[in-house]
């Protein structure tokens, strides 16, 4: 739009004889203010904040799945502790193999209940594990007190990803509210697109 207005002021000062067609500038205006991107331009700029909203899912994803791992590893480290009570870990290991199949996933996470079942669960085994392994802060071990300390940072990390995502998926929700009628035209994927739901309660 700015390319075209320069080139039309160009134009009139090259040729001031001319009149500009007052009628034809008004429909110009007006249907640009109704459509001010094209079907190509608003594709674009939609991939873009489906992309991004991606990559910080799969960054919060990722952050959780290695805190997992980090839970796995320093269980087997305490299994190797003779001074500690064998069957509290085991009992421990049993209550961590069964985490992930909780998790929630983009969708399910529409019910917030379902996301406080899922951080309940995880501290059900984080609280307990964490205290036997350093109490006090104090672990054996060097190798146990850095697994502590990786499975303390990710946990602390976890709203910080949170908001990230939100902010992410509130820019997707915003463009596809306001062009969702020319993204369903397009088809295929963009025939059936949805809201993201969200970390933030409702209000």
């Amino acid at each position: 739009m700015k390319a075209l207005l320069l080139f039309s002021c160009l134009t009139l000062a090259v040729l001031p004889m001319c009149k500009p067609d007052t009628a034809k500038t008004a429909t110009d205006t007006t249907a640009a203010a109704v459509n001010p991107a094209s079907s190509t331009e608003v594709r674009a700029q939609f991939d873009i904040l489906r992309d991004s909203a991606d990559v910080n899912w799969q960054r919060m994803m990722g952050s959780d799945d290695q805190k997992l791992a980090d839970v796995r590893a320093l269980l087997q480290d305490l299994k190797k502790q003779p001074r500690l009570d064998a069957a509290r870990v085991r009992a421990l290991t049993a209550q961590a193999a069964r985490l992930k199949p909780l998790r929630y996933d983009r969708q399910s996470m529409a019910s917030s209940a379902l996301i406080d079942h899922y951080d309940a669960a995880q501290d059900s085994v984080l609280k307990p594990l964490l205290q036997l392994a350093a109490p006090d802060g104090n672990a054996p071990t060097e190798p146990i007190r850095d697994r502590v300390e990786h499975i303390m940072k990710a946990d602390a990390d976890i709203l910080g990803y949170r908001a990230r995502y939100d902010t992410r998926a509130k820019a997707y929700n915003a463009y596809l509210r306001l062009h969702q009628a020319e993204l369903a035209k397009m088809g295929g994927n963009y025939a059936h697109l949805r809201p993201l739901p969200l970390f933030e309660l409702s209000q």
